[in-house]
C-alpha cells in the first residue's frame, strides 16, 4: 500500500503543474522559471535574492499542492490558496517591472535590454507586436533576430507565402475559367457558322433547282 502511494505521488509530480486552484497556480508555476532567467538582466541584479526566495517559495508550495491534490490532508486547501495569492503578488511585481524596462529600452534605445526583455517570457508578444515590429526596423543591424523577433517575422514570412499562394490558385483557377470561356465561345461560333454554311447551301440548291424549273418551261413554250 506503501509502495502505491509512493508511486501515486510519483506520478502526480511528474505531471507540469497540481490542478488544485490552477488557474491561478498555472500562472504562477508556468512563470517561474522566466522570472528566475531575470537574473541574467542586469537591472534585475539588485532583485536576486528576492527572485530566489520566490523560487524557493513556488517549489515548496508546488508540491504542497499536489499532495493535497494527492489527497493527503496534513494540508488545507484554504491555506495553499492563500499562498497562491501571496506568490501571485510577486508574480505580478515582476510583470510589471518587466513591462516597464520593455517601455524603458525602447525610450532610451536599450537595444540590449530590449533583446533581452522580449525574449524573458514575461511579455505579452502578440500584445506588443506592432512595437517589438517598429523598434526592430529601426534597429535591425543591432539586433540579432532569435528568438522574439525571428519568430515574428517567421510567422509574417509564412502569411505572405500563403497570401501569394491564394492569390496563385485564384488566377489559375481565373485562367480556367477563362479558357472554358473561349472553349465555349468558340463552339458556339463554330456551330452557327456551320449553321449559317448549310443554310447557305439550301439557298443555293432552291435557286438552282428553281433556275432549272424556269429553263424547263421556257423549253417547253
Amino acid at each position: 500500500m506503501k509502495k502505491l502511494i509512493i508511486c501515486l505521488f510519483t506520478t502526480l509530480l511528474s505531471a507540469q503543474n497540481p490542478i488544485v486552484y490552477s488557474a491561478l497556480g498555472d500562472i504562477i508555476y508556468d512563470n517561474i522559471e522566466n522570472i528566475q532567467n531575470l537574473k541574467n538582466i542586469v537591472q534585475y541584479k539588485k532583485h536576486e535574492n528576492k527572485i530566489d526566495k520566490y523560487a524557493s517559495d513556488v517549489k515548496n508550495l508546488k508540491e504542497i499542492g499536489f499532495k493535497i491534490q494527492a489527497g493527503d490532508e496534513k494540508y488545507k486547501k484554504l491555506e495553499y490558496l492563500q499562498n497562491l495569492r501571496e506568490l501571485s503578488k510577486v508574480n505580478d511585481f515582476f510583470l510589471r517591472s518587466v513591462k516597464i524596462n520593455f517601455d524603458k529600452s525602447i525610450s532610451s534605445e536599450d537595444t540590449q535590454l530590449f533583446c533581452k526583455i522580449i525574449n524573458s517570457g514575461l511579455i505579452d508578444v502578440k500584445e506588443h507586436k506592432i512595437q517589438i515590429k517598429s523598434y526592430y526596423l529601426s534597429h535591425s543591424r543591432d539586433i540579432n533576430t532569435s528568438g522574439v523577433i525571428q519568430d515574428i517575422l517567421d510567422k509574417e514570412l509564412i502569411k505572405k507565402q500563403k497570401k501569394k499562394s491564394r492569390i496563385k490558385r485564384l488566377t489559375k483557377k481565373q485562367l480556367q475559367e477563362a479558357k472554358i470561356r473561349r472553349i465555349r465561345e468558340n463552339d458556339k461560333i463554330k456551330q452557327e457558322n456551320i449553321k449559317k454554311s448549310l443554310e447557305d447551301i439550301a439557298i443555293k440548291k432552291k435557286i438552282k433547282i428553281r433556275q432549272e424549273q424556269e429553263q424547263e418551261q421556257k423549253l417547253a413554250n
